[in-house]
């Protein structure tokens, strides 16, 4: 793979499959529109990236965190995410607020590799590389052969470094810690705990 995201990789990195984030967005734009009663916004990017930051460990202060959105090459956008276009909007973009600078990569997958191998491959360069802190991964967790596959390539990974697996729901444990993505979606949508507890 020579794509440019593997010649430097950042203290932190984020891997987020961009379909599948998209579908959970619009999931729970659906079900939270109907239950609370108001329109609900796209998601908030930049703070759907903080949120999950925060979940994988990243405090306040200089760090550099890389955000790679892996997407089906047919894919030119996430429809629920505002800033959403991978080419346009995301890929090469950065921002920097109180948990450091943010770069934003968008790879897309090729005939000669599916979307799970290029997850797959993209976790396993990231993880082999000394300088990476933490990894935060956010696969499509309703694909159980890639969870499991996950499990798999992430077995080996030394303690020090700190990875973070996002899911919908517990899943079967492994070498990693795991969070809920729906927070961090909720959070991007402006959608409070008030609203939900009332």
């Amino acid at each position: 793979m020579d794509n440019k995201e593997t010649n430097r990789w950042s203290e932190n990195v984020i891997i987020a499959d961009g379909e599948y984030i998209d579908k959970v967005a619009f999931d729970l734009i659906v079900n939270f529109e109907r239950m609370i009663g108001r329109r609900i916004p796209k998601a908030d990017t930049a703070r759907w990236i903080d949120c999950v930051a925060l979940d994988g460990g990243i405090r306040e202060g200089e760090n550099n965190t890389q955000t790679v959105f892996v997407h089906e090459k047919n894919k030119t956008e996430m429809e629920n995410f505002n800033p959403g276009k991978y080419a346009d909007e995301l890929d090469g973009k950065a921002f920097k607020d109180h948990l450091g600078e943010f770069v934003m990569t968008s790879v897309s997958t090729e005939k000669i590799a599916s979307k799970r191998d290029l997850i797959l491959d993209i976790i396993a360069a990231v993880c082999s590389q000394k300088d990476v802190k933490r990894v935060m991964i956010v696969p499509n967790a309703d694909d159980g052969e890639l969870y499991e596959l996950i499990q798999h390539t992430l077995r080996d990974v030394p303690d020090e470094k700190r990875v973070t697996v996002f899911a919908m729901q517990p899943m079967p444990g492994g070498n990693f810690r795991q969070e809920i993505l729906g927070y961090s979606l909720m959070n991007a949508l402006g959608i409070k705990a008030e609203e939900i507890h009332d």
